[in-house]
Formats: C-alpha cells, structure tokens, sequence
C-alpha cells in the first residue's frame, strides 16, 4: 500500500475511532490485519456498547463523521436492526460495534491471532508522522514560497493605501456636506 493512501487511512481509522469514543465506546481496538491471511480487509476496528440504542449511536456518530469530514460512506451495513453486532464497511477497513455478550462470544481479537493491535495514539503519532514527512520544504521551495509571498505583499499594501485615500476623500465629501447643510439651514432660519 502506498504511503499517501496508508496515511489518508490511518485518518480515517483515527476519525471513526475519536468518534467512538465521543459516543462512549469501551475497549477500542484497531487491528492491523497480516495481509497474507485476510484478503478481505486490512483493518478491524472493534468497539463495545453498554446498550442497543448505544451500538445504534455509535455507529451513527461515525458514518456521520466519515461522511462530513472525508466524504466517505460504507459500502453496507449489517445488524442495525437487532444492534447487538453492527458491521459496517469501509472495504479498507472495518469496524465491529458490539455489545458486551456478543463481543465475548465470538471473540473476533482470539480468531485474528496474527493481527496486529493499534493502539489510538500510536495511530494518531503515525498519522501526524506522515503528514509532517510531507510537508517537509527544500531550500528552493521555502525561497520560491517567500518570492510569492513578497510578490503577493505589495499588491496588498498598494491595495490598502488606494483605500486610505478612498476613505478620506468620502470623509471630506461627508464634512463638506454637512458643512453645506448648516449654511443652508442657517439663511433659512435668518
């Protein structure tokens, strides 16, 4: 996988996560899935519930959240109705909200033994990792960027001053009108 789509990824694992957690899930986890035994997905995001109506806003939270900040819905979702195990898939990765009991029972961390367990800030540090790598400006970039910038100044600064200049000239006009009005109002009253 390349790194621009691992990054943009992990992103969105880190969103669908922070989501969870805004809703109140318990024991996040994030396995990173061995390639060589899931073709199906690379990773599992795995959430618990206290209630049905919890696993319902769960999961609403982060298809909501995926939705808005990366325009990214999942291609289905499974178990709303009984909402005792909701599925919901992202292709590149999926997320598992369960209750207590059903989380228990199948046990989806003991099946996945040769997954890798994420923990969030360590997604999170990889994330800002490879956003800073990214970000990283060569000396000629950094000049070519002042050079715009400094280009992009002076406009602005002639701008303002044209403003300036604007600004008292109907300053003046609003001074030369009143000044014009009390004249006239003063032959009247004479």
């Amino acid at each position: 996988m390349d790194s621009k789509k691992d990054t943009h990824l992990r992103k969105l694992l880190s969103a669908a996560a922070a989501a969870g957690e805004d809703k109140k899930a318990e024991d996040i986890r994030i396995l990173r899935l061995d390639p060589s035994e899931s073709g199906l997905t690379d990773y599992f995001l795995i959430c618990t519930g206290q209630s049905d109506r919890q696993n319902l806003a769960i999961t609403d939270e982060i298809e909501l959240r995926l939705k808005r900040e990366f325009g990214v819905a999942p291609n289905s979702v499974e178990g709303r109705r009984q909402a005792e195990w909701i599925l919901m898939d992202y292709v590149d990765f999926i997320v598992h909200v369960f209750s207590a009991e059903k989380r228990a029972f199948y046990g989806l961390e003991r099946l996945r033994k040769s997954a890798t367990v994420l923990s969030l800030a360590d997604l999170n540090s990889r994330v800002k990792a490879a956003i800073a790598s990214g970000r990283k400006r060569t000396p000629a970039t950094a000049k070519r960027i002042a050079v715009a910038k400094g280009a992009a100044a002076k406009p602005a600064k002639k701008a303002a001053a044209k403003k300036a200049v604007v600004k008292k000239a109907v300053a003046g006009k609003a001074v030369a009108k009143k000044a014009a009005a009390k004249k006239a109002l003063k032959r009247t009253l004479r």
